[in-house]
């Protein structure tokens, strides 16, 4: 059950952090959810480097981490890509 619920707050998150900016037409579901998923390992990596607390559960304050992460990932690979 874990995994299925890291799946789907995956696809929620990588679907918004590719909204957000603008790599939505280039990715998938599967991309989405990757995105999402490794965004929150970003995310929960760079929120505990501040002191702050990572990604916690399935929760409002988790989405914004793993948001973060996911909006960082892609900006990365938005760079590299060009």
């Amino acid at each position: 059950m874990n995994i299925l619920i890291w799946i789907v707050f995956g696809a929620i998150v990588g679907w918004i952090a590719s909204k957000i900016m603008d790599t939505d037409a280039e990715q998938g579901l599967i991309g989405n959810i990757v995105v999402g998923i490794i965004g929150a390992f970003i995310g929960g990596f760079v929120m505990q480097s501040l002191g702050g607390s990572g990604v916690t559960g399935f929760n409002l304050g988790s989405l914004f981490v793993a948001l973060l992460g996911s909006v960082i990932l892609l900006a990365v690979y938005k760079a590299i890509a060009r």
